[in-house]
């Protein structure tokens, strides 16, 4: 106790006032459970959290404190080198484990950071009694996740310390989910405290770029050849919500595109199947049929870290519940080999899917979606992930579509795969004839007359001509 109390005065300059302005402290230091902020880019959220962070593993020795955010790559590119930086500026001595991401205070308080984008690695948490905890990107998480990891995991664990969990983010293309109903649905007030600030409340961005904040604007503004209309110019530089469909990847609307219950057709289906490992395997199960223009996703299954027994499992318990017509397969990277392996020692007949023009089954697939011809449920995987999968336009060319990082949807690649195979969009609606003496028939009689002799008349001319050259 002696040594923590002397780290302690060690490090009396380590305050959080020296590097955050007004509204980074009045976040950090608001003593609620519970807080979210409201953030455009470069609002300065992530110096905010890592400062914070420092400040609570020197201010109470011994202590657990957690950074995450959706992936673990994602969570070492973000924060990972400011907390490094602050180390090494107020020469903090704390032992670094690069492999675990984990900074270890003289004191025994540690900061871990690390990905949270299943239940398995959210279950890595169990049982350690935070002090502090960031969900950082909070606008990328499932909602199925971020409840999980808050209420079955992380609630209990802040008794020990009387712990806070503060959960920031920018907002996404949708106003939707855990975050946005955290930050906005005024029903939900009493339970979160609400911040917002925003790029235009950092004033530190004129003394790194030397411009000001509405010459950045303007630099952008050109660059992309909008306004300040633009949603995307509106969620990232002012932090509004403001809907913006024409930013995601896949544009489902539940008003369009939900179903409640598959109509009684002659259905054929078709099994598309995206293969990972550190990701998850996911299996999409189409419905086609002859007598309409309609494809229904009527299964999904998603798994993380399985291997091949278990996936072929998957599969054969969907082929006993469903008469599979066809089933189309990741084959990139390992792919191949786990594709060879099913079909030479499971004998299941599975075909390598179409990944050369991914971009462009997108486009068939929107264009499903704009016209209702792709039915899925709303509470679907596939529905929830498309709210989440972004275009990012900083990396998009012309010629080739990029999405950001912070999301990877399995079950999305996996429809697109048995989307491309499904003849649906072929369909021609009957023409139905009229009845037999109405006045629809008899007008339907004279134009099929009038048809008939346009057409031997022009025979005819067509034969003189003929042989007039004879």
């Amino acid at each position: 106790m002696r040594e923590e109390r002397l780290y302690r005065l060690e490090h009396p300059k380590f305050q959080l006032e020296n590097f955050l302005f007004d509204k980074q402290l009045a976040f950090v230091k608001d003593i609620a459970p519970f807080k979210t902020a409201v953030c455009s880019r470069r609002a300065g959220k992530t110096i905010a959290c890592a400062a914070d962070l420092v400040y609570h593993a020197i201010t109470y020795p011994g202590t657990p404190q957690l950074y995450c955010t959706l992936a673990r790559t994602t969570a070492k590119k973000i924060i990972w080198p400011e907390l490094r930086k602050l180390n090494e500026q107020f020469k903090l001595g704390c032992k670094i484990n690069e492999s675990e991401l984990t900074l270890t205070f003289p004191n025994k308080s540690t900061i871990y950071v690390s990905g949270a984008k299943d239940k398995t690695e959210v279950d890595k948490f169990r049982g350690m009694p935070v002090k502090k905890v960031y969900i950082d990107e909070g606008q990328s998480f499932k909602t199925e996740i971020i409840e999980y990891l808050i209420d079955s995991v992380l609630g209990a664990a802040l008794i020990d310390h009387a712990g806070t969990i503060a959960l920031i983010g920018t907002p996404s293309a949708v106003p939707v989910g855990f975050f946005h109903d955290a930050a906005k649905k005024p029903e939900l007030a009493l339970n979160w405290s609400r911040h917002h600030w925003t790029y235009w409340d950092n004033p530190f961005i004129p003394i790194k770029s030397g411009m000001s904040h509405q010459e950045g604007l303007q630099r952008e503004l050109t660059r992309r050849g909008v306004s300040t209309d633009d949603p995307t110019i509106q969620r990232e530089w002012f932090g509004r919500w403001i809907l913006d469909s024409e930013s995601l990847l896949i544009h489902y609307t539940e008003v369009k595109n939900h179903y409640d219950a598959l109509p009684s057709l002659n259905w054929t289906y078709i099994l598309g199947i995206d293969l990972g490992f550190d990701d998850a395997d996911a299996l999409a199960l189409l419905a086609w049929s002859e007598q309409t223009a309609e494809t229904y996703l009527v299964e999904e299954i998603v798994t993380p870290r399985q291997g091949i027994t278990e996936l072929v499992a998957a599969i054969e318990a969907l082929g006993k519940r469903f008469s599979i017509a066809k089933m189309v397969i990741d084959e990139g990277g390992l792919g191949k080999k786990i594709a060879e392996e099913i079909r030479r020692r499971h004998h299941i007949p599975v075909h390598p899917a179409d990944k050369t023009r991914k971009m462009e089954n997108v486009a068939f697939l929107n264009d499903a979606l704009r016209r209702g011809h792709f039915k899925a449920k709303k509470n679907s995987r596939f529905a929830q992930d498309s709210y989440l999968l972004e275009i990012d336009r900083d990396k998009t060319t012309p010629d080739k579509i990029r999405v950001k990082d912070s999301f990877h949807s399995d079950i999305i690649d996996a429809v697109l795969y048995g989307f491309k195979e499904s003849p649906a969009f072929t369909y021609q609606p009957p023409i139905i004839k009229p009845k037999y003496g109405t006045p629809e028939w008899a007008k339907n009689e004279v134009t099929t007359m009038e048809e008939k002799a346009e057409e031997y008349f022009h025979a005819l001319e067509e034969a003189e001509k003929g042989y007039g050259q004879w």
